[in-house]
């Protein structure tokens, strides 16, 4: 298709839309003539949705001038409101005092659809407020973490509150980490003589799971990690509320990427560890390789004059468990000071796994790690109560009715899934915490993201074409994994945007998230849709996927972004020429005498034409390609600069006397998206 023709359908000049195009992300060249009808399908699509975007903005910024005057002649002076990076429309209306209905109104002038459940971003939220009479200002970055810090500190604050005369022995809590497929699931399945690693898609750990295992009279509570890099925020979180480390490498393949990162967790949570050599029964095995790869990161084995225990195992065999067993009781010992907790306090301890389930609503996993959680006692985080230990379940799913420090058991009774990391306690009197019902990120986590429309880039910037997706999972680990991985993704062009993201079955709600926007899909990570939302799927034509495996679902992303990606086109100038004869003509084709200026001429090169009109500046008027070059009698591939020479040109421009021809070499590159490592 000619750009011009292009430009008529969007009713523009040429050159309008040869200077809009890179802002649109299109780099076809400030002098083209032609493009593919695919390209320009593309590019039609995306004028039309910038300037649907420019004119929801001015719509945005302009609508309700008379309700803000209204607002503003009864109150004198706009009042100021706080509000955060992110904000639920019924917050904001309790931040304004307003109804929630009159915000939602207001929304829905601005050309927004919105529930009062749904999130705003703060360009959004403030539009808004200003347009009902308030100021809106910025809360202070990094709230949460902030939030998050303190529920650290609490923590803190009540185990070194424990007074040593009310202290006893706890069970030791064992973290165990390492290399994805280097044995850590089959090292637990063989401590506990159970199979775990088969219940698990891919033989992969999906979640964080907290086992106990009984060794001399002895418990000790083991906390599996996820071994796949998408868990790397898991399993430092697994590693703070961990007393012993169990560091499992293959001996036939030695120290990988997140053994490293491992070994750098550990390090930074000051952990005693163990280092456990697997797979030694394999005949590839060489644990001298390893020990000195490990001893090229700082981990220095007893077996090479360090500190460090090594113990050689092979979980599939069953060989060196028991030694394993032994040591970590050894280094429990040795720290027994460290592993201690009041068993007679109120409790208080770590969610380590949390997800919402259909038939009993959020259930979270707590290592208990101080005093002692009873059944029907209230729960607390931050200040704010979260509901009541209605059951408790220890890993086999035996109830129990209380569940002393070290302790991992599963609860029922919260009126919403906590997120992983969170610091729960038992108040002294419930009555004085507030009935919180969510935190601003566990909403981010269920419900849509509504953004303000944003202008376009800097001049000459390039816009991102996005992967549009909606994220449900069955647990709060693996969502907060799966977006982690999704972050990773960095590309100059491409891009993922997830636009509604949250626990449990695919739903209606999903679905119409993602018909709004194209390209678009919903996955389901081991959750599935509802038979409507199914049937809506269906009618609207949006792809659902169900995946097991998170990097099943990562490489899937990457998969779809690498087909939006179009080819990286390079061209290479060569050279140009001047037209000094017209020879042959015929349809699409044409025989000319040409007096190369500058470069050269190649045979199979690309070209285009550039003329001068009377008294006006030399435009290109066609492109074509040099199919021969003839010098006399002979062909030949080149003809350099001064030579005359027959060129055999195709293209639909007719060539005249005096026309310049601007050769050049084309190539193209595939480009390909990579996630960071």
């Amino acid at each position: 298709m000619n750009v011009s023709d292009l430009a008529r359908r969007l009713k523009v000049t040429p050159q309008e839309l040869l200077d809009k195009l890179p802002e649109l992300g299109f780099d076809i060249g400030a002098r083209a003539i032609k493009i593919d009808n695919m390209m320009a399908e593309k590019i039609f699509r995306k004028w039309i949705e910038k300037a649907r975007r420019d004119r929801l903005r001015g719509q945005l910024l302009s609508t309700s001038q008379q309700t803000k005057d209204k607002l503003a002649a009864e109150s004198g002076a706009k009042k100021e409101v706080l509000l955060p990076e992110i904000i639920i429309v019924r917050e904001l209306a309790g931040k304004m005092n307003l109804p929630v209905t009159r915000v939602i109104q207001e929304l829905m002038r601005a050309g927004i659809l919105a529930s009062q459940n749904e999130r705003l971003d703060f360009e959004t939220a403030a539009i808004i407020a200003d347009e009902l009479g308030f100021e809106a200002k910025r809360e202070t970055a990094g709230a949460e973490s902030h939030e998050s810090v303190q529920a650290q500190d609490r923590l803190k604050e009540i185990l070194d509150s424990q007074t040593v005369e009310k202290t006893a022995s706890r069970p030791p809590v064992v973290v165990v980490m390492g290399h994805v497929d280097h044995g850590k699931t089959r090292t637990l399945d063989a401590i506990r003589k159970t199979n775990v690693m088969e219940g698990e898609a891919g033989g992969i750990t999906q979640h964080i799971g907290a086992y106990q295992v009984q060794r001399k009279g002895r418990m000790m509570t083991f906390i599996d990690t996820p071994g796949h890099e998408a868990f790397t925020v898991m399993r430092s979180r697994g590693a703070k509320v961990a007393d012993i480390a169990i560091l499992v490498v293959a001996a036939d393949d030695g120290v990988q990427p997140q053994t490293k990162e491992v070994i750098d967790i550990i390090h930074a949570a000051h952990l005693p560890f163990i280092v456990a050599l697997n797979k030694i029964d394999k005949p590839e095995a060489d644990p001298d390789r390893v020990l000195a790869q490990l001893a090229d990161y700082g981990v220095t084995t007893e077996a090479w004059g360090g500190t460090v225990p090594m113990v050689k195992i092979s979980a599939k065999q069953g060989i060196g468990i028991d030694d394993l067993l032994e040591m970590i009781l050894l280094i429990a010992d040795m720290n027994a000071d460290q592993i201690k907790a009041d068993p007679n306090r109120l409790a208080a301890g770590t969610i380590i796994e949390s997800h919402v389930d259909k038939a009993e609503g959020p259930v979270s996993t707590i290592l208990v790690q101080t005093g002692t959680l009873h059944r029907n006692d209230w729960l607390g985080m931050g200040g704010n109560l979260y509901g009541r230990v209605r059951a408790m379940r220890d890993w086999n799913g035996k109830l129990l009715d209380e569940a002393g420090p070290g302790v991992p058991v599963k609860v029922l009774g919260f009126k919403v899934a906590p997120a992983v990391g969170d610091i729960v306690e038992v108040p002294e009197d419930f009555h004085k915490l507030e009935r919180k019902a969510k935190t601003s990120q566990q909403i981010a986590n269920q419900f849509t993201a509504i953004k303000a429309p944003k202008a376009e880039g800097k001049e000459g910037e390039q816009k991102k074409v996005m992967l549009n997706i909606v994220v449900k999972a069955d647990v709060l680990g693996s969502l907060e994994a799966i977006l982690g991985m999704l972050e990773k993704i960095d590309h100059e062009y491409v891009g993922v945007e997830v636009l509604k993201k949250g626990l449990g079955n695919i739903t209606e709600s999903d679905i119409e998230s993602a018909a709004g926007a194209t390209p678009s899909i919903v996955y389901g990570f081991n959750t599935v849709a509802t038979p409507a939302a199914a049937a809506m799927a269906r009618e609207k034509k949006v792809e659902v996927k169900q995946v097991k495996i998170i990097y099943e679902l990562i490489d899937d992303v990457v998969a779809r972004l690498n087909k939006l990606l179009p080819p990286e086109v390079i061209r290479t100038p060569l050279g140009s020429g001047e037209v000094v004869a017209v020879f042959r003509t015929e349809k699409d084709r044409m025989v000319v005498g040409c007096k190369i200026r500058q470069g050269m001429a190649q045979s199979g090169a690309k070209l285009i034409v550039w003329r001068k009109e009377s008294g006006g500046e030399e435009q290109p008027v066609g492109e074509g390609l040099v199919e021969s070059l003839q010098v006399g009698k002979e062909k030949v591939k080149e003809v350099h600069s001064g030579q005359e020479c027959g060129i055999s040109y195709r293209g639909k421009e007719k060539l005249q006397t005096g026309d310049r021809l601007e050769i050049f070499s084309e190539e193209t590159k595939i480009r390909k998206v990579e996630i960071q490592r």
